[in-house]
């Protein structure tokens, strides 16, 4: 992204101690500076608090596995576009178990060779909810082999969490974190 940030990331004074103190702890669980999305959103205390709520109970508090939240997420930022995203995912991917030929897969999508059958119907439908918002009868069919009912509503938010990110770091400029030195 090359615009300049609309709304600039805030100080400690801005975002609270506890906003700050969360963006300091998730900088360094991804190598990076604190994280500009955490600074920026900061800046509305109380929609920042419960948002970290809701996200946290998908990642990395989900029932999903870890590694599969992450594809999920990869997926989401390569089709949306979303650098800041998809770097960011990388790194954390990288602590779970994904690896660089996931990470080139997930580019291909659910049609690469590689993929288990589970991976394959999930990375299907995230490619469905990101092209209709909906899925088909088949693609339901094909997750529900490989996901209860739990899992099936963890991933439809997921996938929907993750386009609503990818709008509010876009709309906003967010630039990306720095390499923590």
């Amino acid at each position: 992204m090359s615009a300049a940030p609309r709304i600039t990331p805030g100080s400690r004074r801005d975002v609270g101690l506890l906003g700050w103190a969360v963006a300091q702890v998730s900088g360094r669980v991804a190598g990076t500076t604190p994280p500009n999305l955490f600074l920026t959103m900061g800046r509305h205390r109380r929609l920042h608090l419960g948002w970290l709520h809701f996200a946290g109970r998908m990642m990395p508090g989900g029932r999903l596995p870890r590694r599969v939240t992450e594809l999920v997420i990869l997926r989401v930022a390569h089709r949306r576009g979303n650098a800041y995203e998809f770097a960011h995912h990388v790194e954390l991917g990288r602590k779970v178990g994904v690896t660089e030929a996931d990470v080139a897969r997930v580019t291909e999508g659910p049609g690469a060779e590689g993929w288990s059958p589970r991976e394959r119907a999930i990375l299907a439908a995230v490619d469905e909810l990101l092209d209709r918002e909906d899925l088909d009868d088949p693609t339901w069919s094909a997750l529900r082999e490989h996901l209860d009912d739990r899992l099936c509503i963890e991933l439809v938010m997921l996938v929907a969490h993750y386009r609503l990110l990818d709008t509010f770091i876009t709309t906003l400029r967010i630039q990306p974190d720095e390499a923590r030195r």
